[in-house]
């Protein structure tokens, strides 16, 4: 079978990587790919929300399965135009991935489902949205509705922080069309973490628990990220409430997307906050999380293009999965200066020397092959991900790898794993 991974990043490049475990696989393409997917795939470049020159690619291909790794492109239809044409895809409908492409829709599910998360109001007026937070009070978390590139929130600790995200984002539109529309909720405290579930609309699997590092800095300080790093399983997701956050998050999401007409099909995946024994959903995405997708897929064994299948043929009940009785970490190497302005074209020396085999693999997140370089072409770069029979022993093999690398233009937290630790 011929398999079509749509994305740029390092969860693509552990998609890609994984589903080569499978003796049914003949191909891999990567759309676009970059310099790690290049090694386990034959990059195409075609873009990942160039829906019509995708499907040209799956049928010249013959591809059996279409991978959508980012969210942008099931947003934009492409899981319905592969439906259309005949080819199965991991990833939901359109209207399914507004759980992530649409702030207000996914509270409204939520809501309709009876689901644990933050008290809520939608605003399509400023004024109107100004003068909740005032009544409210700080602090709040004031989200644009669309897609924002990851970068559409706002914790606000006082009011008057609240009141400057409502201008930024309806006013000076700083996120586009996507702060038309803002919503404006409680701030959840606790600890964060990674519930994961695969869905074929009906049944779900679910995936072990992982945390990520969201903020730039050590001790979990400074600005928001896409991740500096991820670790599975995490300690805080405890079985009982792994068994909880089934129970009271994904079960009745699952129903009442299929109670719409609309069955969800793909990844669920869940952002908790986890304070007093209780989980709360902060947020759906409809994709692999990244970095904590590059850890999962370590700890995965063979069964990925099954499982992915299945997902997308409605046949998960009949599937297996085995995960390995380990731990994951993952490091991410980014560009001085993100998440703020950083420098591209900077090459990266000394990967070809590292050992990378089940146990040791650096995923390539912003990474283009140029003049038989690996040179840095995005923020956050690579992703050293290591496993080990304790969490302590796959942090020093990352580090291990991390420190072997010769890229004095990038840079790391150096406490991944820190909570569980």
């Amino acid at each position: 079978m011929n398999v079509l991974v749509v994305g740029s990043g390092g969860r693509e490049h552990a998609l890609c990587w994984k589903l080569n475990d499978s003796a049914r696989v003949d191909r891999i393409l990567a759309a676009p790919g970059n310099g790690g997917t290049a090694r386990e795939a034959r990059n195409v470049a075609v873009k990942d929300d160039d829906i019509e020159g995708l499907i040209a690619l799956a049928k010249a291909e013959q591809v059996g399965l279409v991978v959508v790794g980012p969210e942008a492109p099931l947003v934009l239809g492409l899981a319905d135009a592969l439906a259309e044409a005949g080819i199965p895809c991991f990833g939901p409908s359109a209207f399914a991935a507004q759980l992530e492409g649409s702030k207000a829709f996914a509270k409204n599910v939520m809501r309709a489902a009876n689901v644990p998360t933050a008290d809520f109001q939608v605003f399509d007026d400023p004024e109107a949205a100004r003068d909740y937070i005032r009544r409210q009070g700080a602090p709040l978390v004031v989200k644009a509705d669309g897609l924002a590139a990851g970068k559409g929130v706002v914790v606000a600790k006082t009011v008057d922080e609240a009141l400057a995200a409502i201008d930024d984002m309806m006013i000076a539109r700083s996120f586009g069309a996507a702060g038309a529309r803002v919503v404006v909720e409680q701030a959840l405290s606790g600890e964060e973490a990674s519930f994961l579930a695969f869905c074929d609309g009906e049944n779900y699997a679910l995936l072990p628990s992982a945390q990520d590092h969201k903020a730039v800095g050590e001790g979990d300080t400074g600005p928001n990220t896409g991740g500096m790093g991820a670790y599975s399983p995490a300690p805080v997701l405890t079985d009982a409430l792994m068994e909880q956050a089934l129970d009271r998050i994904v079960r009745p999401t699952v129903a009442e997307m299929a109670r719409r007409g609309t069955p969800y099909q793909g990844v669920l995946y869940a952002g908790l906050m986890i304070e007093g024994g209780q989980a709360r959903l902060v947020e759906y995405n409809v994709r692999f999380g990244d970095p904590e997708c590059q850890v999962l897929m370590l700890r995965l064994g063979a069964q990925a293009l099954d499982l992915l299948l299945a997902c997308a043929e409605g046949r998960l009940a009949d599937a297996r999965v085995n995960w390995a009785d380990d731990h994951a970490l993952t490091v991410v190497l980014a560009a001085k200066g993100y998440p703020g302005d950083y420098a591209k074209g900077s090459a990266i020396r000394g990967l070809d020397a590292l050992t990378e085999d089940t146990a040791h693999m650096v995923f390539h997140a912003g990474t283009a092959a140029r003049d038989g370089q690996i040179v840095a072409n995005g923020g956050r770069v690579l992703n050293v991900t290591a496993r080990g029979a304790t969490l302590a022993e796959a942090r020093d093999r990352a580090y291990g790898m991390v420190d072997a690398i010769d890229w004095p233009e990038g840079f790391c937290r150096r406490d991944i794993g820190w909570r569980a630790l």
